[in-house]
């Protein structure tokens, strides 16, 4: 039997010699992380994040699903990506000028997704692209007690019910309200926002836009 069959075998000694010397620590492999730019997974979780925050907001008052899933994801990415750009602004700028567009993609999204909400664009354009049908759902209805609706869409909401007070409609929105149930309220007479109205029990209006509240009960 020949000395190199029965000794040790030496290619797999190198081999386990390489693998042992190409572990690299955990500070080595969040260098090599951060010098990367963000790609192809990161951009589009921001984008889809903003897209969540964006749906939630065009719902009256919120809708709370929605409003922790984007919570959640959006401070998690926030938190990546302030980790990732401290890094790299330590031991790999050049990178950072090289591949400057993806690195400010993820804080464009989040400055474009803040702005429309606070401006409230989302709720109202929903709103605005639902006002024909609601307000002919109105016409059908005409009557002061609440009619349930099961969730059906009119425009572009699921209604829980709908029902008309004097001269303000409500209608319950399935799914509204992060806390409280809330809906949108139609009336061609000015509402007070922020108190209670007299006469309307519990709820209190915000303006959307035109003759449109958004209601929540509290």
């Amino acid at each position: 039997m020949s000395a190199s069959a029965s000794g040790p075998n030496p290619d797999g000694s190198v081999a386990k010699l390489i693998e042992i010397a190409e572990q690299q620590t955990l500070g080595q492999r969040l260098i090599g992380w951060a010098s990367r730019p963000p790609g192809r997974l990161y951009i589009p979780a921001c984008a889809l994040v903003g897209l969540v925050l964006l749906f939630e907001d065009s719902v009256p008052a919120g809708h709370l699903p929605t409003f922790i899933v984007g919570l959640v994801g959006g401070l998690l990415l926030a938190g990546m990506g302030a980790l990732r750009l401290g890094i790299a602004l330590a031991v790999a700028r050049p990178m950072i000028r090289r591949y400057w567009l993806r690195w400010v993609s993820a804080p464009l999204i989040a400055f474009v997704a803040i702005g429309l909400a606070v401006a409230d664009v989302p709720l109202q354009t929903r709103v605005s692209a639902s006002t024909d049908q609601l307000l002919e759902l109105r016409e059908d209805t005409g009557v002061a007690t609440a009619v349930s609706r099961n969730g059906e869409w009119t425009g572009l909401y699921p209604l829980r019910s709908v029902s008309q007070d004097g001269d303000v409609t409500h209608y319950a929105i399935e799914g509204a309200g992060l806390f409280q149930p809330a809906g949108l309220a139609h009336s061609t007479e000015e509402l007070p926002v922020g108190v209670f109205v007299p006469g309307q029990g519990s709820r209190i209006y915000e303006r959307v836009s035109d003759d449109w509240y958004v209601w929540v009960d509290h």
